[in-house]
């Protein structure tokens, strides 16, 4: 700790609050110039001063003895050094894309319903061999978040090591991983609940301010989280992702999206990456090839009809299945209906326009959006005539399966919503 005083120098306001928001005035900068000893014209650095502070020369000659030096490291490691290159220069191995392509498909093939908390603890088994840069961590909760997987080794335990157990501190935590990203060499990624993010807020936006790599893993993603009770159920925090700059935000519907985020989030490069996954088990969706591959366009087509749909369900993570689910009792009641699943919708706000409107076509204006988070946000995609099944309040204290009934999210709701739009 370093004890400091407001506005030092100022002989009239040095200690005070009239030195933090607003100038010192004309005549106080001068008594203040008298009184620290300081006779030189605004802006002028004395010739001496500025060479004890000019670093240039100095640096310059640090950095070409460094150069010669890895040169020569270079000559005699040279597999290390061109890992050390690759890693620094934020390059994926060569054999990343076919890796993580052949494990996405096999678990298309192999279904599996499971809590998306742990297809992403699966993610970080099948991803963390290939990349020796990853650097785990979590705020005290590693054994609910499923953050280590079986090559996790604590830096408490061994210096080599590539995770951190940061205590109870998420803003700490978080800002620790920005400044591991801003270094270079390593891709961090820290957990803990959604709901703690607001802890962190200010180092996740500075994050995205800053365009760093860095992957944020939520879990426990909605009122799912059942008897902990509100103050644990995440609401507006999945929006106030979605609308932070440059903060790409995934919610996965299985183990396949939750594979896919993670491949997203490592693959990129100008920014953080939030992947918030759930507490309960999830059922894996059937998929083309097609459908497989538009999953990382941040949001595609589901399950759909014959011919223009009446109405389209766009849904995400948990209550994917139940879109699909309200889907099937409207097309048995004669209506069309098309399934948007959208993972990460500033994905897919990204894609063109052709795309964009294949997926949900500006004439079908029948749309109800399903999620357990706050409702607002969805009406970009909905319109004002569309219907949304979301948060309004915040959540309570019972089992989960009781208030997914209590805030709406049941198939009859759903299709009641759907069907009300039709009439």
């Amino acid at each position: 700790m370093c004890k400091t005083v407001i506005g030092f120098g100022s002989p009239n306001k040095a200690g005070t609050h009239d030195s933090h928001g607003a100038p010192l005035g004309e005549a106080e900068v001068a008594a203040t110039r008298e009184q620290l000893g300081w006779h030189y014209p605004p802006f002028e650095i004395p010739q001496d001063i500025y060479a004890q502070w000019d670093a240039k020369e100095a640096g310059q000659a640090r950095e070409a003895a460094w150069n010669d030096k890895f040169a020569a490291y270079a000559q005699a490691f040279p597999e290390l050094a061109a890992e050390f290159t690759r890693r620094m220069s934020g390059e994926l191995p060569a054999d990343w894309q076919a890796q993580a392509k052949a494990y996405v498909e096999q678990l298309q093939a192999n279904p599996a319903n499971i809590a998306s908390r742990k297809a992403s603890q699966n993610a970080l088994e099948a991803f963390g061999k290939l990349l020796p840069e990853f650097l785990g961590g979590s705020a005290d909760l590693a054994p609910s978040n499923l953050t280590m997987w079986s090559g996790s080794k604590p830096l408490n335990e061994d210096p080599a090591g590539n995770y951190i157990h940061y205590g109870v501190r998420e803003f700490g935590m978080t800002a620790i991983t920005n400044g591991i990203a801003l270094h270079g060499g390593f891709l961090p990624y820290s957990a803990t609940f959604l709901m703690f993010v607001e802890y962190a807020r200010n180092a996740v936006r500075m994050a995205a301010l800053m365009k760093q790599r860095n992957v944020f893993v939520y879990t426990h993603d909605s009122i799912g989280l059942g008897e902990d009770g509100p103050t644990h159920q995440p609401v507006e925090q999945l929006a106030s992702l979605r609308v932070t700059p440059n903060m790409s935000t995934w919610r996965p519907c299985d183990q396949v999206e939750s594979a896919i985020a993670w491949q997203y989030a490592i693959e990129r490069n100008d920014g953080p990456t939030a992947l918030i996954f759930s507490r309960q088990n999830l059922a894996q969706q059937p998929r083309s090839a097609e459908q497989l591959a538009n999953v990382y366009r941040g949001a595609y087509v589901l399950q759909d009809c014959d011919g223009t749909p009446d109405v389209i369900l766009i849904a995400t993570g948990s209550e994917v299945e139940l879109a699909v689910e309200a889907a099937g009792q409207l097309t048995a009641a004669g209506r069309k209906a098309r399934v948007v699943s959208m993972p990460s919708t500033d994905t897919f706000d990204k894609q063109d326009a052709a795309y964009r409107e294949a997926v949900l076509p500006a004439a079908v204006t029948a749309r109800v959006a399903i999620e357990a988070g706050i409702a607002d946000y969805w009406l970009k995609y909905t319109g004002l005539n569309g219907a949304v099944v979301g948060m309004t309040t915040f959540g309570e204290s019972a089992p989960a399966d009781q208030l997914f009934k209590e805030f709406g999210f049941t198939v009859e709701n759903v299709v009641a919503q759907a069907q009300a739009l039709l009439k």
